[in-house]
């Protein structure tokens, strides 16, 4: 087998899933070996049985949510609130960004750039010990409308990209129709527009989720929160964390799955 060949054999392998996925296996292995061997090194004793007691308890036949399920549903309730105000805002912002108001437009910029060239750590910390004691909000709602005002950055521009993306000639379209300009974005715009936006905001969505983690460090009850809980009183640092990173990935993934079956549902009726 000539050069010529092995080249060919090889990007035919590299379109095929069944390599694909071992490939995807192999390297999970290694990581896998690589985590094994190291915990080995240090003697650490592993205790994965123990783990089902923070995720479900049985008591006198029925089943209570562990630690791991309660801090998973404060995560979750987060990512609702949190997703929903950030389109709403990020909407918000985009709109006054693409205005013809002077004064919204700089109020739109103004917020972007301070939000986005600053880390979201020190917003929290801005939020939480500065305006969550003036206001009277519980850390929950902080950690929400810190989450929120710092996604809505990114989202605005992914509104205002997938806007500016629909061609000149469809607003020409709804104008010589006679149609208003708020009709013109319900029935025109944003119908081509949002196929184009999904796949970023699926991204930025994911980002929140588990962005969400840093609401730890004001003491808000999630996920991350209830893992480190676990970790300081059982010393169960891989198993934990382990668990804690699954039930991210399968959150994230879930969603994902589910955009791309929304996105080809949008396609289709455009």
């Amino acid at each position: 087998m000539n050069r010529t060949q092995v080249r060919r054999w090889w990007r035919l392998s590299q379109q095929s899933p069944w390599i694909a996925t071992l490939q995807f296996l192999i390297f999970m292995a290694l990581v896998m070996w690589v985590v094994l061997r190291g915990a080995a090194e240090m003697g650490y004793q592993w205790q994965w049985y123990n783990i089902p007691e923070y995720l479900w308890k049985e008591y006198k036949g029925e089943l209570y949510p562990g630690q791991l399920t309660k801090g998973l549903m404060v995560t979750l309730e987060m990512t609702f609130w949190c997703t929903i105000f950030t389109l709403l805002v990020g909407l918000i912002t985009a709109l006054l960004r693409m205005s013809n108001s002077w004064s919204g437009s700089l109020l739109a910029t103004i917020y972007l750039e301070v939000v986005r060239n600053t880390p979201l750590l020190v917003q929290l910390y801005l939020f939480y010990f500065v305006l969550s004691p003036i206001f009277g909000v519980d850390r929950f709602w902080t950690g929400v409308i810190c989450l929120t005002f710092y996604e809505a950055s990114f989202v605005a521009e992914i509104i205002r990209s997938g806007i500016v993306s629909v061609d000149r000639g469809q607003w020409e379209a709804g104008d010589a129709v006679g149609l208003s300009r708020r009709d013109a974005y319900r029935f025109i715009v944003l119908p081509q527009a949002v196929p184009l936006m999904l796949p970023p905001l699926t991204g930025q969505i994911i980002n929140l989720i588990k962005h969400s983690a840093i609401v730890s460090v004001i003491a808000v009850a999630d996920l991350t929160t209830e893992g480190r809980n676990i970790i300081a009183d059982t010393f169960m640092s891989f198993e934990i964390w382990f668990t804690v990173a699954g039930i991210y990935l399968v959150i994230t993934l879930t969603l994902s799955v589910f955009v791309t079956w929304l996105e080809r549902r949008v396609r289709v009726r455009t």
